[in-house]
């Protein structure tokens, strides 16, 4: 999620007030950061502590964690990873649920210089083994509940383990005991400045399997500083967080913007419709992040009696859809929408202070200038940017649709625009698209393909290549293939994304040729075993043969376009019923019943 520097004086003479001092706001929090490198966010927030002690920092089922509190708690942890021996770039696997005890563990592990890999608790198997594996850390923290999923998981590497709340591996609950919670002295704390790299989260992006994005300490506080300033958010301010704490929204963002200025955080196990009108009502809560497909949980759900009884005064996040941004702003009685475009590791981002619907967010006039963004002309055929006659890419007229780069500055010169990349080298390289507009010059590939108005605002249109969304995840193809093809009777395989009315993102499919008659229930306990659920076909399709382009590639596009429309003699098609949990044969009725919203997906 790239952020300009500072540049409030581009303000002046700015034609939206709101929407300036919004963007103002914004500027002026994060120009201090270059001045103060050793000022990390675990630093900020022991500031915050100092004047907001004994407020609630974190607020869930389990605990609450005042400002003390939590400085203290992280303070252990910071000397847990002094007694390991954990030098500066060393990484600890960070695999827990929601809860204010995840926070205190990776504040305190990156104070120290540590690296903190933040692992999707929805995982299992080969998956798992492939994140951890990945990053080689030298610990990982696994909680209790969910020590079957890590064991799973067939490592290659040998990190030490550590248990939260289990006695399955060494306790580092019991262990951080030994440990004062007071401040760190001057000859135990590390030299960690704002350069140094704090967390590894995870991304799919467009291709292959989970990447480990790199994010500095800088990162993590031009994230927290800009939504804060965006959101003018305060110690008055309650925010609502039922995000994954493994991503960078529901991880830093929603957590970073409100601890930077004394508010609370309340943090809830996971999202609910049913419990979420009670809980923002219960904690008092004035703000909430979401992501698109929440919002639209919220409209489809049945009518709450509490759901206008709060105080919200504004919701931040990205994702909702045109179909349904009025409904649900009018229905849940919600003061200020802020959407915006950002990826974790990306260097390019939008933000619609404005409140224009449907729009993920513009570049104001009088910061054009600051602003790295580009969106060039795709070619579905070759899956990369089309390059003209001279071998540059070419510029989307408004309107079309293209897809969206960002230019790769120094990162000496221009640190809020750098690329910091991945773990691994072979995949950064991949993002990068060379000799764009000018020979030497080098763009980062968002992935997505959008389209610009005739007044500067984007809207989001697709994802580019082997990946698509569902439930709020990325779906890498190659996974779920991999996992289908590791099952006996399965010939050949293809999956893809198919669209389903009153939905966001694509639900899965795959395409399916057997040897003779597939084991769909035993099939079925495969996939469970192997993928999330997320990333679990809805929809199969059996057939004789799939067809292949003049170069020998499926015919995806055609195969997605096509969907899971029964009316198809040549195939079998089969949906995994919620309520049966079996796949069962997808005929007319069915269909309608799906298409008509009348099963909850």
């Amino acid at each position: 999620m790239a952020l300009i520097e500072n540049e409030p004086a581009a303000l002046a003479g700015a034609s939206d007030e709101s929407a300036s001092r919004a963007w103002l706001r914004a500027l002026e929090a994060i120009a201090p950061i270059a001045q103060t490198p050793q000022r990390i966010l675990p630093a900020l927030i022991a500031e915050s502590a100092e004047q907001h002690g004994a407020a609630p920092a974190l607020i869930s089922g389990r605990e609450t964690l005042t400002y003390q509190g939590l400085v203290a708690r992280a303070n252990r942890y910071a000397r847990w990873a002094l007694a390991q021996k954990l030098g500066n770039g060393d990484t600890v696997c960070l695999m827990m649920p929601n809860r204010p005890e995840y926070l205190a563990i990776w504040l305190g592990v990156t104070s120290m210089g540590g690296v903190v890999s933040l692992i999707n608790t929805q995982l299992r198997g080969q998956s798992l083994a492939h994140c951890i594996d990945l990053v080689a850390p030298k610990h990982v923290i696994v909680a209790d509940e969910l020590i079957d999923e890590f064991r799973s998981a067939p490592l290659t590497s040998r990190p030490d383990l550590w248990s939260h709340g289990s006695d399955d591996f060494s306790r580092i609950d019991r262990d951080i005991e030994r440990f004062s919670d007071t401040a760190l002295g001057p000859m135990e704390r590390r030299a960690v400045t704002i350069g140094d790299r704090a967390l590894t989260i995870y991304t799919s992006g467009t291709t292959g399997l989970p990447k480990a994005a790199n994010v500095s300490h800088r990162r993590l506080l031009e994230w927290s500083l800009w939504f804060a300033g965006m959101m003018k958010a305060g110690p008055h301010d309650r925010m609502y967080d039922c995000l994954p704490l493994y991503h960078s929204v529901g991880g830093v963002v929603a957590v970073g913007a409100i601890l930077a200025r004394g508010g609370t955080v309340v943090i809830a196990e996971k999202f609910s419709a049913q419990r979420f009108w009670d809980d923002i009502a219960d904690y008092d809560c004035t703000l909430f992040q979401y992501i698109g497909e929440l919002c639209r949980y919220l409209v489809n759900a049945a009518k709450h009696p509490r759901e206008r009884e709060h105080r919200l005064r504004l919701c931040a996040g990205n994702g909702l859809r045109a179909d349904i941004w009025e409904t649900f702003q009018s229905r849940f009685a919600i003061p200020k929408i802020l959407e915006f475009y950002a990826a974790t590791e990306g260097n390019v981002s939008l933000y619609n202070v404005e409140g224009k619907v449907g729009a993920i967010g513009r570049v104001p006039p009088f910061l054009k200038h600051r602003f790295a963004l580009e969106l060039v002309k795709f070619d579905a055929a070759t899956g990369a940017p089309a390059r003209d006659a001279n071998g540059r890419c070419v510029r989307c007229a408004p309107g079309e649709a293209g897809e969206a780069i960002g230019r790769i500055r120094d990162g000496r010169a221009r640190p809020g625009r750098a690329f910091e990349g991945y773990t691994s080298a072979d995949d950064t390289k991949r993002k990068i698209l060379r000799d764009v507009f000018e020979p030497g010059d080098a763009w980062y590939r968002s992935g997505d393909l959008m389209r610009m108005d005739a007044a500067g605002f984007y809207y989001f249109v697709d994802r580019i290549g082997d990946t698509f969304r569902w439930k709020g995840e990325n779906v890498a193809t190659s996974e779920v293939l991999d996992a289908l093809m590791a099952f006996p009777g399965v010939k050949e395989a293809c999956v893809y994304g198919v669209k389903i009315p009153g939905t966001d993102g694509a639900a899965g499919m795959a395409a399916l040729v057997t040897h003779g008659t597939l084991d769909l229930a035993s099939l079925r306990q495969h996939l469970i075993q192997r993928l999330p659920p997320y990333a679990r076909p809805l929809f199969l399709r059996i057939q004789n043969a799939i067809g292949v382009t003049g170069t020998f590639r499926h015919r995806k596009a055609a195969l997605a376009r096509e969907g899971f429309d029964p009316r198809r003699p040549e195939c079998e098609i089969y949906f995994d019923h919620p309520q049966s949990q079996a796949y069962e044969p997808l005929d007319a009725a069915l269909y309608g019943k799906i298409t008509a919203g009348d099963i909850r997906l």
